[in-house]
């Protein structure tokens, strides 16, 4: 297995040039780590996902929902709850310097099938009985 980093930019053009170049080489798949970036431009690099042919995986179930084949990452909601205790904190007369760093605890995994179909890929029932979710 070849590992080949893309820079993330915030052109369109040069995000297409970047996938359309890794996609000439054969048996490619994406990895597509949460970033502002590549959020902005999940409909883009999941278009290109599908023209390509390249099964990707992202870290953010918004791409899932939005067409991408699949995303395991931390549960956003759950994220956005904690925020709220240090909100609370804060308040409270907490000082932010004594607030706990906090990790996510929630992770989630959603599959997408309509576009494995798509793909042509046939994924393992393991896999789908551990989605979180599983849209069709």
């Amino acid at each position: 297995m070849k590992l080949t980093g893309l820079p993330v930019r915030d052109d369109a053009a040069d995000i297409e040039q970047d996938v359309t170049a890794f996609a000439a080489e054969p048996d490619g798949g994406l990895i597509v780590a949460p970033h502002a970036v590549t959020l902005g431009n999940r409909k883009l690099i999941i278009e290109l996902a599908a023209r390509h042919r390249l099964p990707a995986v992202y870290g953010d179930r918004y791409f899932a929902e939005s067409g991408g084949l699949l995303s395991f990452g931390n549960n956003t909601a759950a994220l956005f709850g904690r925020a709220a205790s240090y909100v609370n904190l804060i308040l409270r007369g907490t000082k932010s310097a004594e607030l706990p760093v906090q990790l996510p605890t929630k992770f989630e995994l959603v599959v997408n099938l309509k576009t494995a179909r798509t793909l042509g890929l046939t994924l393992p029932e393991a896999l789908l009985l551990r989605a979180n979710e599983v849209i069709e």
